[in-house]
């Protein structure tokens, strides 16, 4: 497995994920679903606003490290917006459109597109100060993939905190496509 082949598929099963999962909280709270893109599990985490928005980044900016590129200022934009998702939720029509955006950017990356730069060093410098040297493997597999998932996850914790009904079939809808069928 390859670092395009893992990660790739994997964004767009989530991403779609993301975006069925506020679909059903629209339908089923459809007085309050702007509220709760301010919703948190906690008063010291981010919102789910923030955490659809870091979903969003975190799935197009291993495209740019694994390729050696410095992420770009539209996409460190997407990041700002989710450090600023308290104060600023924006709606359930900006959320939707992060995630499509992510998608359709996920969907373009070229195949092996990822891949040639994988043993190579690259650093993650973090606000504060703290820098990450590690190789792009270590990357994909320690920083990429759980980064990814934690804001996923948060975002479907903060949805079912809220009363949102969905279940383990609506956070992995992907896998039924390996269904093995019942015998008769």
């Amino acid at each position: 497995m390859t670092p395009t082949t893992l990660l790739l598929p994997t964004y767009a099963n989530m991403l779609q994920t993301l975006a069925t999962l506020l679909e059903k909280a629209a339908q089923q709270m459809p007085d309050r679903v702007e509220a709760l893109l301010s919703a948190r599990l906690a008063p010291d985490m981010y919102p789910l606003s923030s955490q659809i928005r870091f979903a969003a980044y975190q799935a197009q900016e291993a495209s740019f490290r694994l390729r050696g590129e410095a992420v770009p200022e539209w996409l460190d934009a997407v990041a700002a917006e989710g450090r600023n998702g308290g104060e600023t939720p924006g709606s359930l029509a900006e959320a939707r459109t992060r995630i499509d955006e992510a998608l359709s950017f996920v969907r373009a990356v070229p195949e092996h597109a990822l891949d040639a730069r994988s043993t190579l060093p690259l650093a993650i410098e973090l606000p504060g100060g703290l820098t990450f040297d590690i190789s792009g493997e270590q990357y994909v597999r320690d920083w990429a993939l759980p980064q990814f998932y934690f804001h996923v996850v948060t975002a479907y914790a903060i949805l079912r905190d809220q009363g949102v009904t969905i279940g383990k079939g609506d956070y992995v809808p992907h896998m039924f496509a390996y269904l093995r069928p019942q015998a008769a």
